[in-house]
Parts: C-alpha cells; sequence; structure tokens
C-alpha cells in the first residue's frame, strides 16, 4: 500500500464511521437507482413480449429523456456538490437559497424538452434510426411521454435536496414506491389489463407520465415538512449573486460534461440503431442489463460526493481526503464484482428475451464487452462522480470525455460503422473503450489532490 493512501487510512478513517456511514447513504441510493432501472427494464421485457419493433422503439425515444437527464443531473449534482458542503458547515439559510436556483434552472429545461416533444417527436426520432415503423411508434410515444418530461426537473430537485439533508431515506422512498407504481401501470395499459385497453407503446408513455405525477405530489408533501430545505417563493428572484455564482462555476463543467457524455452516449445508440434493426434490439437490452448493473457504483458514487463534501465543508479536510482515498480503492472491488455478475447473467437473459437468431448472437457478444467495460464504468463513476466532484473539481471530467469519448471512441465507432462497414460487435467494443482506457488518467488526477477544497463562503 501507497505510504500516503496508508497514513491517511490509519490515521483519519474510523473503519466502523466510515462504512456506516456509507451504508446508510449508497443503500437507499443503490435502491433508487435499481428501481428507476428497473422502469427500463420493464419497457424492454414487457414491450419485448409484445414485439421487437415495439421494444425498439420505445428505446430509442427513451434517449430524448437521456439527454434531458444530463441538463437536469448537472444541476442537481451542482446543488449537491454545494449542498453537501454547506449541509456539513451547517448552514441551511444557503441551502435555501440554492434550492430556489435549482428550481429555476430545471423549470427551463423541462420546458424546452416538453415543447419538442410536442412540437417535433418524428424528428428527434430520425436522430436514432432511418426504420419508417420505428419513428412512427416513436414519435407517439414521445408526445404522450413529453408531458412527464415537464414536470420531472421539479421533482429531483426535491429528491437532490433530500439526499444532502440527511433524508436519503424518504426520498429512496418516494422513487422507489413511484418506480413500483410505474411498473404496475406498464403492465395495466401495455397489455390492457384490469378492464383498460392494450395500448402497447402508448401505454408505456401514459405509465410514465401517471408515474412522475404521483412523484411530484410526494415530493411537494413531503418536503414541506418542518425539518426539510424547501424552496421559498418570497425570495425565490432575490437569491446572492455570490452564491449563483459559485453555483454556475460548479454547474457549467458538470453541464459540459454531461453533454459530451449523453450526448455521445446517444451517439453509441444511434450509430448501433443505423447499422441495423437487430443490432439495436440486442443493444437495448444490453442497454438494460448495463444500467441495472450500475446501480451499485451509482449508489456509491452518491454516497461518496455527500461524504467527502460533508467533511470538506466543515473544514476537515485530511478527513475529507481519507474518505476520498479510501472510497476510490472500493470502487475497483465493485468493477470486477460487476464483471462476474455480468457474466453470470447472461446466459439466462439469452434464453429469456424473445429475439430473433441473429439479435441473441449480438447479444451475447455485447454483454461479454460490456463486462470489460464495466470495471472502468464503475471506477470512473465513483471517483469523478462521487469524489472529485465532492470537492468541487468538476472541470476534470469534460477534459476526460472531450480525450476519450469524442477523441477516440466515438470517431472509431463512426468510422467502424460506415466508412470501413466492420461487424456490429467490433463498432459495439469501440462504443466501450472510452471508459477502461481513462483508468489511469483518473488515477492520476486523484493523486493530485485539487479536489480536497472548501468551497463554502460566508454570504
Amino acid at each position: 500500500m501507497d505510504q500516503t493512501v496508508k497514513f491517511y487510512h490509519n490515521k483519519y478513517i474510523d473503519k466502523k464511521e466510515f462504512y456506516k456511514k456509507l451504508k446508510a447513504l449508497s443503500l437507499p441510493m443503490m435502491l433508487q437507482s435499481l428501481m428507476l432501472a428497473l422502469v427500463a427494464a420493464a419497457d424492454a421485457f414487457m414491450l419485448g413480449r409484445v414485439a421487437q419493433d415495439q421494444m425498439t422503439a420505445v428505446s430509442l425515444a427513451a434517449q430524448v429523456q437521456f439527454v434531458q437527464n444530463m441538463f437536469i443531473s448537472s444541476v442537481t449534482t451542482a446543488g449537491g456538490i454545494l449542498g453537501a458542503q454547506y449541509w456539513g458547515r451547517g448552514d441551511k439559510a444557503t441551502l435555501q437559497s440554492l434550492f430556489n436556483i435549482m428550481i429555476f434552472a430545471t423549470g427551463i429545461v423541462s420546458i424546452l424538452f416538453f415543447v419538442l416533444c410536442e412540437a417535433i417527436p418524428g424528428g428527434l426520432m430520425r436522430i436514432f434510426t432511418h426504420d419508417a415503423a420505428l419513428i412512427e411508434i416513436g414519435s407517439n410515444y414521445l408526445r404522450i411521454a413529453g408531458w412527464s418530461y415537464l414536470i420531472t426537473g421539479f421533482s429531483q430537485c426535491c429528491l437532490s435536496m433530500m439526499k444532502v439533508t440527511d433524508h436519503v431515506a424518504p426520498g429512496a422512498f418516494i422513487s422507489s414506491g413511484v418506480v413500483l407504481l410505474n411498473i404496475l401501470l406498464n403492465g395495466v395499459f401495455i397489455f390492457g389489463a384490469l378492464g383498460a385497453p392494450r395500448m402497447e407503446a402508448h401505454g408505456a408513455a401514459l405509465a410514465t407520465v401517471i408515474a412522475r405525477i404521483v412523484e411530484l405530489a410526494l415530493c411537494l408533501v413531503i418536503s414541506l415538512g418542518k425539518d426539510y430545505v424547501h424552496p421559498s417563493v418570497k425570495y425565490f428572484f432575490k437569491n446572492s449573486k455570490t452564491l449563483i455564482k459559485d453555483f454556475i462555476k460548479q454547474c457549467l463543467p458538470l453541464l459540459g460534461g454531461a453533454l459530451l457524455w449523453g450526448v455521445g452516449f446517444t451517439s453509441y445508440t444511434a450509430i448501433i440503431g443505423h447499422m441495423e434493426s437487430d443490432a439495436a434490439a440486442a443493444n437495448s437490452i444490453a442497454a438494460v442489463v448495463r444500467d441495472l448493473v450500475c446501480c451499485a457504483c451509482n449508489g456509491v458514487a452518491v454516497a461518496a460526493g455527500i461524504m467527502v463534501g460533508n467533511e470538506l465543508g466543515a473544514g476537515n479536510l485530511d478527513k475529507g481526503k481519507a474518505y476520498g482515498i479510501k472510497l476510490k480503492n472500493i470502487s475497483f472491488v465493485i468493477g470486477f464484482a460487476s464483471t462476474a455478475l455480468i457474466l453470470a447473467v447472461t446466459p439466462l437473459l439469452i434464453h429469456f428475451v424473445i429475439l430473433t437468431e441473429e439479435a441473441r448472437n449480438y447479444l451475447i457478444g455485447m454483454m461479454i464487452i460490456m463486462s470489460i467495460y464495466m470495471i472502468g464504468r464503475c471506477v470512473n463513476t465513483i471517483s469523478i462522480n462521487g469524489v472529485l466532484d465532492g470537492g468541487g473539481d468538476t472541470v476534470f471530467d469534460v477534459y476526460s470525455l472531450a480525450v476519450t469519448m469524442w477523441g477516440i471512441a466515438i470517431p472509431l465507432a463512426l468510422l467502424g460503422a460506415f466508412v470501413f462497414h466492420w461487424p456490429v460487435l467490433l463498432v459495439y467494443a469501440c462504443t466501450c473503450v472510452n471508459e477502461v482506457g481513462k483508468i489511469p488518467w483518473v488515477m492520476i488526477r486523484m493523486r493530485k489532490y485539487k479536489w480536497v477544497r472548501n468551497l463554502t463562503k460566508d454570504l
């Protein structure tokens, strides 16, 4: 063990305290991430029982919300970074102002995506496929699902604020309960159960809208509790200029990184989708499995940002540094465990889903490739989105994505698919190369300790 790592591990980390905090924060977040991933899984597998085109079209249409979430997550993550540090400092008044800023920013994003889904759904679908049948199904899905995009921003702000103010469990309860409702409604509306009409892809969209309305109502009711931070209508347009500046300073790099990653990931889907429909179908299933397995690293990443941010905001820089080092080491354990899990579930998955023979063969290859990819995904998610972001080092993600994803992975995939006409699985491997190749660079950045900073100020 490196002497610096060993010193910080022994001097500043109380193992019992550390793992108690990690468990209390990460388990609800893992559950929340799992439940959210289960919605996509339910859509894919239920619609897959209807027809391959239904499943594929909805999977492609859902990329629109994926891009919207990149904007919303950059706002809520910036609020979470500052919020965790101000909560560690005990400054609840600043958290209230921060909440106002988050709601204003996500409101603009939500309105924009709602308008796009209602006005040009066909144009959005053509980004991902040229298949006329998929475009028609996906367009109709977006016209209904777009209403959920209008309200999701506010509820995500509420849930983000709950995370950093020691109300992780209620937030996870809301998300988990709403997901269960969404899955139940999927079954009712997709297949026409309990006397409802059989709506297929339209039913999946309607279920999403109803679930988001319920989520918003629960967030409003719970966040108005006396011990919760909630937005102040009276001071909605009277926030500290210094706080707004600090928020923008954190948000812009996060937005840049989110767009680079989100648009890049969407480009991967579009590239595979334009190759052939069987490849798109296999990729849709592989993406669902990836999102389910990523729940563990997503939960630990959220916990890492809060734990490191709380200590740094309270002025305990050495302890925050020690926490960051420990969490980085844990990320490798989760990465290798995720690899083993994907390989273990592949035989079961192949026998469960209904696909053409060619699509099934593509899926087997994609799962094997993804098992290696998961090592890099877990390490980078926890180290970058957890530890580095917890200390306000948000710029690094932009640099790394610009080089590894946009400078290497996407050009390789584009050239392979449309110029050199490589096999589907080789193109898919190109879309996975950025996460594994980024690991050494991330480790070097971690050891520079630029993330060990107290971001709070007297306002």
